[in-house]
């Protein structure tokens, strides 16, 4: 039904909100999904760094291998930890400076998660004052339609 004069502008501007919407929605998901993805690598490196200050020489701990396989081997040495620090490069640290290392990369891993959250708050934002739009465009839409049955 057309509103004369303008109804069919509207109606466009109107879907062309709702698309808008959609896609910060769809954004907030996958941003969503991205701190999902940060808090389980977070919690790896909780259990590093748990495994590492419990381990001593001469416990038993199982490697993986990969494709779900596992192997059982003694520590020789506590004090040689390879650690990745990033960039795809690795360092062999001693016990502690292995905790440090993982540490840093929680503290990293915190705060890229609140950046990601600061990012979700301003689509939210955005989001919701396109909606507001949406509603008074809305009701100006019916404001209008009410004066022309009342002609």
């Amino acid at each position: 039904m057309s509103l004369g004069g303008g109804g069919d502008g509207a109606q466009q501007q109107l879907q062309q909100l709702a698309r808008e919407i959609e896609q910060i929605e769809e954004q907030i998901r996958a941003l969503q999904g991205e701190i999902e993805g940060l808090r389980a690598r977070k919690t790896e490196v909780d259990e590093a760094i748990e495994a590492i200050e419990t381990l001593d020489s001469g416990s038993t701990v199982q490697v993986p291998l990969g494709g779900g396989a596992y192997l059982r081997a003694e520590v020789q040495n506590v004090d040689e930890i390879i650690v990745e620090f990033g960039g795809g490069y690795a360092a062999e640290r001693e016990q502690d400076g292995a905790v440090d290392t993982l540490e840093s990369k929680k503290d990293t891993l915190d705060d890229r998660i609140e950046d990601v959250q600061s990012d979700i708050a301003e689509l939210e934002t955005e989001s919701e004052e396109l909606e507001q739009q949406a509603q008074q465009m809305q009701q100006q839409q019916m404001q209008q339609m009410q004066r022309q049955q009342d002609e």
